[in-house]
């Protein structure tokens, strides 16, 4: 199995500004997600950054990183860029790894690449259970319903499924946290699909959840999915976030 993984690396961030090149243990944290991603067994580890002292920091270390402009406005669009940019072929499977993942388990890269192989479905992603139940009803943590297929069915910051009887009746003691998962940031695609989304019509669903995978599943495309094999640790996106990680790789 071959597969590129691209790290899309913002430089700007409001709660963490400079993010990718927060000092982890005497490396930026960008070169911390490069290390893991490679461990994956991927083809290519392709590092798309939005500015220079970014580039520069990534050059140190590798010489798969590459500018791109700054006015995307999500992830899967600098994908784009970079799919065009290096003119990777259509049936080239491609895993979109966030840039603020120092914890990243390189085993969940390769398995998300490994849901496409022998699959029509041009997307897939990771899910893990949900262990807590207020994550239930926390609109920040992203809950997802799939078919006896592999297939997603639907992707909301609402509680879903709707366990009627203890919603209804306000008795929340009898939600059995075995019926919902929690949707893992990582996806895989296929080049050639990623230059299709970015030409796709937002749809009502993704503007109300504020949710861009909702766009797939409203134009009629399949996204495979699983129980990632390792539950990811939470990426950084505050300074608590970072000396929490870098706490846990002093340890």
């Amino acid at each position: 199995m071959e597969f590129v993984v691209v790290i899309p690396a913002r430089f700007a961030s409001s709660r963490l500004p400079g993010k990718p090149l927060a000092d982890i243990c005497g490396k930026p944290m960008i070169q911390h997600v490069y290390e893991k991603a490679l461990c994956s067994g991927a083809s290519r580890v392709i590092i798309a950054t939005d500015h220079q002292k970014v580039f520069a920091a990534a050059s140190l270390f590798t010489n798969d990183v590459v500018m791109t402009r700054d006015d995307h406005h999500s992830g899967t669009e600098r994908l784009a860029e970079v799919v065009e940019q290096l003119a990777l072929a259509d049936d080239t499977i491609v895993v979109n790894v966030q840039g603020d993942e120092p914890l990243l388990a390189s085993e969940n890269v390769s398995q998300v690449a490994a849901l496409l192989i022998d699959s029509a479905a041009p997307m897939a992603t990771l899910s893990a259970h949900i262990e807590q139940q207020s994550d239930i009803f926390n609109p920040n943590c992203v809950k997802v319903v799939s078919d006896a297929n592999k297939n997603a069915l639907y992707f909301s910051r609402a509680p879903i499924p709707y366990h009627r009887d203890a919603m209804m009746n306000n008795n929340h003691k009898i939600l059995n946290l075995d019926n919902f998962s929690r949707h893992i940031g990582i996806y895989a695609y296929r080049a050639g699909f990623i230059k299709q989304y970015v030409a796709l019509t937002p749809s009502p669903l993704e503007l109300l959840e504020s949710l861009e995978q909702l766009r797939v599943l409203y134009h009629g495309y399949d996204i495979k999915i699983e129980t990632a094999k390792v539950t990811p640790d939470a990426g950084v996106d505050t300074a608590a976030d970072l000396a929490r990680v870098i706490a846990v790789l002093a340890d």
